[in-house]
């Protein structure tokens, strides 16, 4: 009897830990994913020239990524390794490339109501402006506060203050490329078929002179502007508007902006199309030559995903092209998509936004059609968390843009790339 009273009573407690150990794991994520990617390279971001010889290389990433979430809390952490097949000696010991993606901490104040901690991606609209650039195989994050609330619209509140070390004096900043201090608010509403977006960010980039003892300043730039979309039934169309005013880097006034405007069509259930102009405003060379205390006009996308636009090959905006003649980007897309496959073809038609001179003849300016790009890609699902993709690109660029990038438009400037992705769930 004492045996059967006992036999029951450890079942009652057996089902108890395992109903709560039920509940624990649904509330925990535990995933990967494996991305190696091959590429060769023969006029990828400048032109090439007739002696210059291709680069091929097999680049891989390696992630790790964990997520918890119980009662006000929710916890992110993602790790990663990112290498070239062969940067390091087999035997070498210092091959540890392993970095953290992201790690924060997100407290639940109300259910609409929260403030995320720590380093984070983030990615609004269409990640013009704030993107987590996911094809660089490490991507990117932000070392920030973000408050967010979400009910009958987004708001989101982001605060960041950036230092390389803990300092017992000062505040100056040496990481070039990063911001030294950052806000920004997003709004985001949903009326009906239309969206709207509002967007304000504060940047502040380190100023440093070039005296012997170098003098330190924040130089304070504001971006502000919408984004609209409209949906109706198998259209949708986009349209989108910034300005940038203060001082670039260089303590420079700065005055910029960019549009936007474009629509996509659904044919029918395995054809998509569409048609877009974007402009990146400039600044002439004309006027820099002309005038030393000349005006900034050229805009920055700043931290958004800018491979995704202006040609998969990177020539504008992608660690190039900044403080240039600006861009003006005719593209066009047509799309196919049927069960496992899909495929896409997109166009580019580029133009400068401002005058370039021609560096051989005094005074003249050059055309500003700068050239056409070819892109190709194409996906294949192979099972349910496995996907192979590969493209190709080509660019038939101008002599301004020889001007603009070196190299010789005569040669043939293309890119090809094969990746696969490997994404398991392990714990959900």
């Amino acid at each position: 009897m004492q045996i059967s009273r006992l036999h029951h009573r450890f079942l009652i407690l057996s089902l108890f830990v395992v109903l709560s150990a039920n509940q624990l794991m649904a509330q925990f994520k535990l995933s990967a994913e494996y991305r190696p990617r091959t590429e060769y390279r023969h006029g990828y971001k400048a032109l090439f020239t007739k002696d210059d010889e291709a680069a091929f290389f097999i680049s891989q990433r390696m992630r790790l990524n964990a997520s918890y979430s119980l009662d006000k809390l929710k916890f992110g952490l993602s790790i990663q390794d990112v290498r070239v097949w062969g940067d390091v000696a087999q035997q070498s010991s210092a091959s540890n490339q392993l970095m953290l993606s992201q790690g924060w901490a997100e407290y639940m104040f109300t259910k609409q109501f929260s403030m995320k901690l720590g380093r984070q991606e983030l990615k609004y609209d269409d990640e013009r402006i704030f993107g987590n650039v996911d094809w660089l195989q490490q991507g990117r994050t932000h070392d920030l506060a973000l408050f967010k609330y979400e009910k009958n619209f987004l708001l989101h509140v982001g605060i960041a203050f950036n230092q390389e070390s803990e300092k017992t004096k000062g505040t100056d900043y040496n990481i070039s490329g990063n911001y030294k201090t950052m806000q920004f608010a997003w709004f985001n509403k949903k009326i009906n078929s239309l969206g709207l977006s509002l967007l304000f960010l504060n940047n502040g980039l380190q100023n440093k002179s070039s005296a012997a003892t170098p003098v330190y300043k924040t130089a304070f730039s504001q971006t502000f502007g919408t984004r609209l979309t409209y949906d109706k039934r198998a259209i949708s169309w986009y349209g989108a508007t910034y300005f940038t005013t203060g001082n670039d880097i260089t303590l420079r006034d700065l005055s910029a902006y960019y549009a936007s405007l474009g629509f996509n069509a659904k044919l029918n259930d395995k054809w998509l199309t569409g048609l877009g102009w974007e402009l990146l405003s400039g600044t002439s060379q004309k006027e820099k030559k002309a005038n030393a205390n000349y005006t900034n006009n050229s805009f920055t996308p700043f931290y958004g995903t800018n491979h995704k636009f202006n040609g998969y090959m990177d020539y504008f905006y992608v660690g190039n092209h900044l403080n240039s003649v600006g861009l003006n980007d005719i593209f066009g897309n047509i799309t196919y998509k049927k069960n496992k496959f899909n495929a896409a073809f997109v166009p580019h038609l580029f133009s400068a936004a401002n005058e370039v001179l021609n560096p051989s003849v005094t005074g003249e300016l050059m055309a500003k059609y700068l050239g056409t790009e070819i892109d190709l890609v194409a996906g294949y699902k192979l099972a349910e968390n496995i996907q192979l993709s590969c493209g190709y690109s080509q660019m038939f660029g101008t002599e301004t843009l020889k001007v603009l990038t070196s190299g010789d438009p005569s040669v043939t400037n293309n890119w090809a790339w094969v990746m696969i992705t490997f994404k398991p769930e392990f714990i959900k």
